[in-house]
């Protein structure tokens, strides 16, 4: 049998101690499937003291991480502190030219510096794994880099995002307002310490871009993708999206087209009977469009202490077994910068306008979209509210270049009260 895989664990928060759980109860089941032994030399976090409900006095400790990093006794560094920069940065670098390999859950480190590390572990030897950064349990990373290779990667989309989902589905299911529902999913400590990582759509946009850069072969570039949170979604969004047949979800979604790479983290609507539209609380699911494979959809938990320290485990074992993939699955120096492009894939719209008791209102919107070459798939009109009538319009397939055209001419026909809701329609 090989020597044993020494571990260094820096972050012993919730994932750091489901990841302590795993090693410990484990290890045969591990020894089996690897023929090593995998054990853990040290650990770091900020408090020593606390109370994790798992043992930590069996390893070293380290206050520092880097020093952790350093050690002669570790072979690969496992970093779950989190944070785009920081002690993870400087521990995850000084891992990676001391020639250790790492294991990383840190979305945020990637979208910003994926590009610089991944060019680092390559010019050292090692190898930066990160199943765990993107939909927690769900082995997506793992799909694109290796199952899905022979593939050319047409469109990766996804709710990714699990608060924001449950979100989205509280005000569904109990008629909750935005509000009320962000209020019980903060109760339920579902958000994190900045919210707005989470409704702001920064969390899953860095996830997003992540994928982007495997799918497409490109530098990950988190500042080109288009965000936009949850925060304008109201419950009449959701009851009317409902009443036409879709559900509205934070979706991300990317392409690559002739104008470059689009990348959107957006609220959109989504057909109710679709798997994305059947998607419940905080789960996640990623779908992937291949060119010989078709569509692949991938759901599961994505958080947790279990979902997310599997998926680090799975990268370690990885590691165990031999298996030494590129961090974005080809040479990092061979990685183009791709061209950011706004999203312009045609694709329908809903619309949610209130339109003033006048006459020739909907006569005057519907010529809006005309003269910008918009045809109408579908209108509902309901009962007035004081002097104004909700109306909901699907679009057949155009651009937002368009659309932003027709919204504009609406604002001058002095019919539509306030500014009109304007959401994708995307197809899975």
């Amino acid at each position: 049998m090989s020597d044993p895989l020494r571990l260094g664990i820096a972050g012993l928060g919730t994932v750091g101690a489901g990841v302590l759980r795993i090693v410990r109860q484990k290890t045969a089941l591990m020894r089996a499937r690897t023929g090593r032994e995998i054990v853990i030399s040290a650990v770091s976090a900020r408090d020593r003291n606390r109370d994790r409900g798992v043992p930590i006095g069996d390893y070293a400790w380290e206050d520092d991480a880097v020093a952790l990093a350093k050690r002669d006794d570790v072979d690969i560094f496992v970093e779950l502190i989190g944070g785009e920069n920081g002690p993870a940065k400087a521990a995850t670098e000084a891992a990676l030219n001391a020639g250790k390999d790492v294991v990383t859950a840190n979305k945020a480190l990637l979208a910003h510096h994926g590009q610089a590390l991944a060019e680092l572990a390559e010019a050292k030897g090692a190898v930066l794994r990160f199943e765990a950064a993107v939909a927690g349990g769900i082995p997506v990373i793992k799909t694109l880099t290796e199952a899905l290779a022979g593939n050319d990667i047409t469109r990766v989309m996804g709710v990714m995002n699990g608060t924001c989902n449950y979100i989205l589905t509280r005000m569904e299911d109990a008629g909750l307002s935005y509000e009320e529902a962000f209020a019980e999913a903060d109760g339920l400590g579902y958000l994190e310490a900045d919210p707005n990582l989470d409704v702001g759509g920064i969390d899953a946009g860095h996830k997003l871009s992540i994928l982007a850069a495997i799918a497409f072969g490109t530098q990950v570039n988190f500042d080109a993708v288009e965000l936009e949170g949850i925060g304008r979604v109201t419950i009449e969004d959701i009851r009317q999206a409902a009443d036409m047949g879709y559900r509205i979800k934070l979706l991300g979604v990317s392409r690559m087209t002739g104008r470059g790479l689009e990348q959107s983290m957006a609220p959109c609507l989504v057909p109710e009977t679709s798997p994305l539209g059947q998607l419940q609380g905080g789960t996640n699911m990623v779908v992937i469009d291949g060119d010989q494979v078709g569509q692949i959809v991938l759901r599961g938990a994505g958080a947790g202490a279990g979902p997310t320290a599997s998926a680090v485990m799975g990268d370690i074992l990885d590691i165990a077994r031999g298996t030494r993939v590129a961090t974005f699955g080809q040479p990092a120096t061979s990685l183009r910068a791709a061209k950011p492009a706004r999203a312009a894939t045609p694709v329908p719209y809903y619309l949610r306008m209130a339109l003033l008791d006048k006459p020739g209102a909907l006569a005057k919107v519907a010529t809006a979209l005309g003269d910008a070459g918009i045809s109408i798939n579908r209108m509902r009109q309901y009962d007035h509210v004081t002097d104004t009538a909700p109306v909901l319009i699907v679009t057949h397939k155009t651009t937002q270049e368009s659309l932003d055209a027709a919204l504009a001419a609406m604002g001058k026909t002095g019919v539509v009260d306030g500014e009109p809701v304007a959401l994708r329609i995307e197809e899975v």
